[in-house]
């Protein structure tokens, strides 16, 4: 019993660990989902294609995410080394890469514009025959509860609203008072903060497979690699901590499957790495 104990751990493990995976995979679709929503109100005159990254920043960050996932994956767990050092496997592997980071910088790039985009906003006002905010209900206007997601204006909501200081996001129906817009605005700015904290975990990831495939990834090297990934990771914790708190569930749970996900990345090479040594 006790030696087949290891063997059912391992697998148990390997399938907590590749269901992850899956669950980080079916978020492409929930995150698509949610934008397609959103860009009916802040793209209500249509999405043109150089305004694909504002609206769909997560859908393509999160699936460019996903494919150097299962490579680090690959990488580190699955692929021995020998086969990845011969020049077809080698060089597949950087076409992927550069395939993936183009795509996860460009999402960089329209969480930016997104975050900009918030920032566009002036003060509304009631004009022509309406006096009162309900009057605006089935023309088309959206109120605010968070980034992504803008339902449109019902008479619950237009009672809440009616005779607040309300803005108005320029060129679009969205209109929410002040406090709503600095929540949206603080939520776009934890998407560039958490985008380009990952960069920073993969380039340093990249690393540490680049030096354990040269035989150099031990001693300080190790220390440092630790010690610079801590710090990435607690501002991702806490990136993970305000969604939970002040964001919509999706962006919490996808910030805290990707923490998992990336442990298990860290396990991999520390596992690699304790192999390697042994040798």
């Amino acid at each position: 019993m006790s030696a087949h104990q290891p063997a059912a751990a391992q697998l148990i493990f390997r399938l907590f660990k590749y269901t992850v995976y899956a669950l980080l995979t079916y978020n492409i679709y929930l995150f698509f989902q949610e934008e397609w929503l959103a860009t009916e109100h802040t793209f209500s005159q249509g999405i043109v294609f150089s305004d694909l990254i504002s609206g769909f920043a997560a859908t393509i960050d999160t699936a460019a995410w996903v494919v150097l996932l299962l490579l680090f994956e690959l990488e580190t767990s699955v692929v021995d080394d020998r086969v990845l050092r011969q020049p077809r496997v080698k060089y597949g592997f950087i076409a992927l890469r550069f395939f993936s980071y183009s795509f996860i910088l460009y999402a960089f790039y329209g969480y930016v514009d997104k975050m900009l985009l918030t920032y566009d906003i002036s003060p509304f006002a009631l004009e022509g025959l309406v006096d009162n905010l309900c009057g605006l209900l089935g023309q088309g206007y959206a109120s605010i509860i968070t980034i992504d997601e803008y339902p449109l204006l019902d008479a619950q909501t237009c009672v809440a609203l009616n005779g607040q200081d309300l803005y108005r996001l320029n060129g679009q129906q969205v209109i929410g008072t002040l406090q709503d817009w600095q929540a949206v605005q603080w939520l776009a700015w934890v998407d560039v903060i958490n985008s380009i904290t990952w960069v920073g975990v993969v380039i340093i990831l990249e690393a540490d497979v680049w030096l354990q495939l040269q035989g150099r990834f031990q001693g300080r090297v190790v220390t440092l690699s630790n010690l610079i990934k801590g710090i990435f990771y607690s501002v991702l914790f806490a990136a993970a901590a305000y969604w939970g708190v002040l964001g919509d569930f999706l962006d919490f749970w996808d910030a805290f499957m990707w923490l998992v996900a990336f442990v298990f990345i860290e396990m991999n090479l520390f596992r690699w790495q304790a192999e390697t040594s042994s040798e």
